[in-house]
């Protein structure tokens, strides 16, 4: 009966488990369902990996984003409005999803003052007027420098193997040497030690 009674008495505290547990993101200020995380100093690593579902307005503005991560936003069904001006964004791969974000939503205009920081290039484009193969050509370019600097460490890697298998041909080139060296030495010795024990066997 007393651990009944103590279920009875705990039931009525399972309601409240929603208002306990935080829906607010991190470093975020939250209202009913707007999420503000205006000026917090996120980057792409600091930026929170999912939003509640009942999240209409989310403020990212005056932050370090250079780029939004892949299906952040696919799962708010409810969300209107995305604060996204004020970020140094960066045009190149990383940049697809968000371009491609920005193009489905109605209201395309709203987001007239989220450009492109970087590359040169591609500095204060609007974003959602970007044409795929404006990105895909940084792309291309920044996987030419991937290869670019595989091929350099691929040749300085053959390069220091070239160097340790001609040392260690020159180390067992001297090894023999000091070998045939040292059984010669003996060999004198040994000769030396026959002729004195045949002199002394003379005598």
């Amino acid at each position: 009966m007393g651990g009944m009674n103590r279920r009875i008495l705990f039931l009525p505290f399972l309601g409240f488990l929603p208002l306990v547990i935080p829906t607010c993101p991190v470093p975020c200020k939250c209202a009913t369902n707007i999420i503000d995380c205006t000026s917090k100093g996120l980057t792409v690593t600091k930026l929170p990996v999912a939003f509640r579902p009942s999240a209409e307005i989310i403020n990212l503005a005056y932050n370090s984003l250079t780029s939004i991560p892949n299906g952040l936003f696919d799962n708010l069904k409810n969300l209107q409005t995305v604060h996204l001006h004020g970020n140094p964004w960066e045009c190149n791969c990383d940049i697809l999803y968000l371009r491609s974000w920005l193009q489905w939503q109605q209201n395309r205009t709203f987001y007239r003052d989220v450009k492109c920081a970087s590359p040169a290039h591609l500095q204060d484009r609007i974003i959602a007027y970007l044409t795929e193969d404006e990105i895909i050509s940084t792309c291309q370019h920044w996987y030419c420098t991937l290869a670019l600097f595989s091929q350099l460490f691929l040749f300085i890697l053959l390069l220091v193997q070239a160097i340790l298998v001609i040392f260690i041909i020159l180390y067992l080139r001297r090894f023999r040497r000091m070998t045939a060296e040292a059984r010669s030495t003996t060999q004198d010795l040994h000769q030396r030690e026959r002729a004195g024990s045949g002199g002394r066997a003379r005598r």
